[in-house]
């Protein structure tokens, strides 16, 4: 990076809620926020948004006729967006905008789908309203912003990618300000079942379903869940600044099929020292990692800091064992947790966790994303 960029804001709706006051409150409790649903027979665990957000949604599809036929992700999307910006007004209406998705419209997609198996014919609104693209392009609309829009899906690191889009159109000088974020929309009948039959879901009844950094499970436990996450940079500081983003970091690593990863993770080695570039591993006081509940993830990625680390592994922490996996909302959803804990001055350990350090000093941490396909980022995020 040529210069440090500034987190002028940050908004999300996830399991936790969407005011920050509310996200820390459940982010210091010690219970999760998913629920139990029964399905054929199975346990079927879930995040889903809580019941006051789900009200928002409702009434966001009926605050504006053009917002009927649009797809959950987007009206997350619209309402993080909001969220972001309810103490900011937004000067720069040539913002630039890229907010991702990892599935995209999928709710769509089945519903449009089935329509078409059981008629042979599809909705006039069945093409734009499932392009991927529409996200961005509808949160630029809601926000009556000018700047260049897109979306894109990298899997699961997609909304910390969209961070990596945008400093480098402010640090090429095309933009003064950026909008990035990643918003899912997941809980449908066939991702659930996609993600069942790769053997990946939580299956276990048990107080803490998803047992992201317990090194020693022996069953994987990811859980889905829905959420959106936008974040508002800009190259300069400024009074309403949360954060500075010091380093990025990204890497791939060559697969042996599509959702794997190497057991010493690789690519999270990689990007993590780009990302720490200009700043030495003693300086680093905590990592929120990627971490979704799996054998292999959650291993190949402490096999990661130890690796760039050695001796002195800092401080390390997750926030799906209490969220779930949103995939390209997660890790907006960690990047939020770590400027919290900034913020505050507290670092937040998982309970069942082996990992229990606590930092001297909060001033720098890293946050983690990894996705299918063996691609990692890391953010390097410091007080402002």
């Amino acid at each position: 990076m040529k210069t440090p960029v500034s987190i002028s804001s940050i908004g999300t709706i996830s399991p936790l809620g969407n005011t920050p006051e509310e996200i820390w409150k459940n982010y210091l409790s010690d219970d999760h926020f998913f629920q139990l649903n029964e399905e054929k027979d199975q346990l079927s665990w879930t995040g889903d948004l809580p019941e006051n957000l789900k009200k928002e949604v409702i009434d966001l599809r009926n605050e504006n006729s053009k917002y009927r036929y649009l797809d959950d992700s987007v009206l997350f999307a619209i309402l993080a967006a909001r969220s972001a910006f309810r103490d900011l007004k937004i000067s720069d209406r040539e913002a630039g905008i890229n907010v991702g998705s990892s599935r995209g419209a999928t709710g769509l997609f089945e519903k449009y789908h089935e329509e078409f198996i059981k008629t042979g014919k599809s909705s006039t609104y069945s093409s734009p309203s499932t392009t991927l693209g529409n996200i961005s392009s509808w949160v630029a609309q809601d926000l009556q912003l000018e700047g260049p829009e897109f979306s894109h899906s990298v899997t699961c690191s997609t909304g910390m990618h969209s961070i990596l889009n945008a400093i480098a159109w402010l640090q090429s000088g095309m933009a003064n300000t950026f909008l990035a974020g990643g918003s899912e929309a997941p809980l449908t009948g066939f991702t659930l079942a996609q993600m069942r039959a790769m053997k990946i879901y939580a299956s276990e009844n048990l107080d803490f379903p998803c047992r992201s950094l317990d090194i020693e499970k022996s069953k994987n436990s990811m859980i889905l869940s829905e959420a959106a996450g936008i974040v508002s940079l800009t190259s300069e500081m400024n009074e309403n600044s949360k954060a500075v983003i010091k380093g990025i970091g990204y890497a791939n690593e060559t697969l042996k099929h599509g959702a794997s990863l190497s057991k010493n993770g690789e690519c999270l080695q990689k990007s993590m020292k780009m990302a720490m570039k200009n700043c030495a591993t003693k300086d680093i006081d905590g990592i929120v990692m990627h971490a979704p509940g799996t054998i292999g993830g959650d291993l190949a990625e402490v096999n990661a800091v130890k690796s760039v680390f050695d001796e002195e592994i800092p401080a390390i922490t997750s926030n799906k064992w209490k969220t779930g996996h949103s995939f390209a909302a997660s890790g907006i959803l960690s990047l939020q947790m770590a400027i919290l804990m900034l913020d505050n001055q507290r670092f937040l350990t998982v309970p069942f966790s082996e990992f229990k350090k606590q930092p001297d000093k909060l001033e720098n941490i890293i946050v983690n994303s990894v996705g299918f396909g063996g691609n990692a980022v890391s953010i390097l995020v410091g007080r402002k």
